[in-house]
């Protein structure tokens, strides 16, 4: 089935790097902030309609990369001697022969001037944090509307907070 939403591909360690609890979360352990990253780049997703591809660079790592789904986002890892922005490079050249927006998240200067020559639109790190913490407010502020609207009595009103985030962490996995 073809897929023609409009594209973000998101830089991840960039991301991480430019997004202050991101980049706190990375000294504990790097694995820690990337899934941190995908959690939030899933629900803006869902949020945004956009299809959301996080990039991540394996510069350094031997092998042929990798591509997987997490949380509904699709994760790359570059294959050994390719960077991320040469991957995101690849994809907006792949993405732009069909009809769709490409939107590319990163704050490196150099790619933002590479990725909008071949088209595509640029976000920086900080930008897309303000997209994601403003979805997640709208997102709140609709379910509070909704709670208020409900006059039933669920089982999710009786739940301690820390309750509800364990079930939602069961539902997405």
């Amino acid at each position: 089935m073809a897929d023609w939403r409009d594209v973000l591909l998101v830089d991840g360690y960039n991301m991480i790097g430019g997004w202050p609890f991101l980049a706190q979360l990375a000294n504990i352990g790097m694995q820690e902030a990337r899934d941190a990253l995908l959690e939030k780049l899933a629900d803006y997703q869902a949020f945004s309609g956009l299809r959301v591809i996080a990039v991540f660079d394996a510069y350094r790592v031997p092998g042929l990369g990798k591509s997987f789904t997490q949380g509904k986002v699709q994760v790359y890892f570059t294959k050994e001697k390719e960077t991320a922005d040469e991957c995101i490079e690849r994809l907006v050249v792949d993405f732009s022969h069909r009809r769709r927006k490409i939107y590319v998240a990163t704050s490196d200067l150099m790619e933002q001037h590479i990725i909008f020559a071949l088209g595509a639109l640029r976000i920086s790190a900080r930008e897309l944090l303000s997209q994601v913490e403003q979805s997640e407010r709208e997102v709140k502020l609709k379910i509070k509307e909704d709670q208020a609207k409900s006059t039933r009595n669920t089982l999710d009103g009786q739940l301690s907070e820390d309750v509800r985030k364990m079930f939602e962490r069961w539902r997405r996995e």
